[in-house]
Parts: structure tokens; sequence; C-alpha cells
């Protein structure tokens, strides 16, 4: 946990007292993050002891205050973030990016963000059974990419 100063401390001791969160961001630390090549990010963050940047502890501290996930689509051209409510199934999300995905949903081809980058493309995570076939009761989970199959 990062400690920051006086001010923080006195933060932390209001918002002990309002059962409240408190993310500390340093401007500089975030300047240097910037500058930093992407190598050598991680080994600054475990020298501050932390594992990652005050930015995006305070996105991923908002995105749960508020109840929200993301799941991803991608393809050929492009992937891109959705952002949902926590609880969404998987016709809901699709509806997110068009009605018509919502109303005509068949299934959601689903696999971990994790998986997919880990074996590097969505062909090879279905050699490695990593793809799952999803149904309209699907639990969207946070960091899911998804391909939905529908017919309107």
């Amino acid at each position: 946990m990062a400690t920051g100063n006086d001010y923080v401390e006195q933060v932390r001791a209001i918002a002990v007292q309002d059962q409240a969160q408190v993310i500390v961001v340093s401007a500089q630390v975030e300047s240097e993050l910037v500058d930093l090549p992407e190598e050598d990010r991680q080994e600054f963050l475990a020298s501050l002891g932390v594992t990652e940047g005050g930015l995006k502890s305070l996105i991923r501290a908002t995105y749960e205050l508020l109840g929200l996930r993301t799941y991803f689509t991608t393809g050929p051209k492009e992937t891109r973030a959705w952002t949902i409510r926590a609880g969404m199934l998987a016709p809901q999300a699709a509806g997110v990016i068009h009605s018509d995905f919502e109303r005509g949903f068949i299934r959601a081809e689903t696999v971990a963000y994790h998986d997919l980058v880990t074996t590097g493309s969505m062909g090879a995570a279905k050699e490695k059974g990593l793809v799952r076939s999803e149904g309209k009761d699907y639990l969207v989970q946070e960091g899911d990419v998804m391909l939905f199959r529908f017919n309107v």
C-alpha cells in the first residue's frame, strides 16, 4: 500500500470513518512511468513496492465502486473494449454493441483475456480447448473476449 504524506493520512482517516477506499496517485510517479520503456515499468513499480501505477489502481477502484466490468471483441480489423454493468448476461452484453445482437443472440464464443494473450490467437486458444461456447444464461466475466453468434 502506498503511504503518501500527511495529507494522504488525513484523507485515510476520513475514509475509514466513511468506510471508503483511498487510492494514492503520484503525478511524479505517473510521469516517470510514461517515460519508461514498457519492459522497465514493472521493475520500477516493484522498486516502489506496488504492482501497478496509481492511475490503473484508480480506474480499477472506480469500476468496482460503480459496478462496471469490461469485455472485449476482436477481429481482423480491430479489437474493442466494451463497458457493461456487473451481472449482465451474454445477450445483454451483446446488446451494448447493437440491439440486434441481443434480440437475435444464439451463443457467444468466449475466452479469457489472459488465455488469448498467452496463446497468441483465437485459433491457438481454440486448439488448446480454451474457447468456450456460452449460452443465454452466461454471466459475463471481467476480461472475457467474446464473439457473438446471432440471427435477426
